[in-house]
């Protein structure tokens, strides 16, 4: 069945592409809303050329559609960018990275039956902790573009999403997945990479009247490297 897929860069819709890939369905959009002042993804901030660099080397064109900051539109955005992929790819289904929140799955539900295609949720009802383990166990690296301040500290942005800050998240009364938008993060590497991405330059920003209180991982400069050049980094790194 040829499917596309809610796509934002991080860990959530990146392990449910895998398990979609794995469970024989063509993938042949991942579909990313961007705002149409800053040229960001609405909700990691991550820079919409930044988001081709990865589409790239996934090996899956992306798709992507302005909205205004204030999301103000989103449904009527959301249902033109589906209704045209289906009118040029013929879709049949959508991809969605949601574990737990029932308001998110009955948005994409009754959303997706108004477009008449099937909504797609590989991750749906698996316990949070497990879905980080096997998103690590599985070799993706992701590195964490914002999270809530007050709840996590921004010592952690620019940091990789790995066990430590699972554990650290556990000693927060976090949830692991940052279900209730407590931090995002953006996937660098993995299986489903033919290459990596390289942060070279990077900040931490803390925005003035936040309403989220977040810091957020400005990324400045970055680039496409090999697998074989990436291990032979990590191993000076040891």
């Amino acid at each position: 069945m040829k499917v596309i897929t809610s796509w934002s860069g991080g860990k959530d819709s990146c392990l449910a592409l895998h398990k979609a890939l794995s469970q024989g369905l063509e993938v042949k959009a991942l579909v990313n809303f961007i705002s149409e002042v800053n040229k960001k993804s609405s909700f990691h901030k991550i820079d919409s050329q930044l988001m081709k660099l990865q589409a790239e080397c996934i090996g899956i064109p992306i798709f992507q559609k302005e909205v205004p900051p204030n999301m103000e539109g989103y449904k009527d955005a959301f249902m033109d960018a589906v209704n045209l992929l289906k009118k040029e790819q013929g879709i049949k289904g959508m991809v969605f990275g949601d574990i737990a929140l029932q308001e998110h799955l009955d948005w994409v539900t009754n959303t997706c039956n108004e477009l008449q295609i099937e909504t797609i949720e590989p991750l749906w009802g698996i316990d949070t902790k497990q879905v980080a383990c096997e998103f690590i166990n599985k070799g993706f690296k992701s590195v964490i573009v914002n999270l809530k301040r007050d709840l996590l500290g921004s010592e952690w942005v620019g940091r990789m999403f790995d066990f430590d800050f699972v554990n650290h998240c556990e000693s927060k009364n976090v949830d692991v997945c940052g279900e209730n938008g407590e931090f995002h993060t953006f996937v660098v590497d993995g299986p489903l990479f033919t290459k990596r991405i390289d942060v070279l330059e990077s900040k931490v920003k803390i925005l003035d009247e936040d309403p989220f209180n977040n810091a957020y991982l400005d990324i400045l400069k970055y680039k496409a490297i090999s697998k074989e050049a990436a291990e032979w980094i990590e191993s000076k790194k040891l």
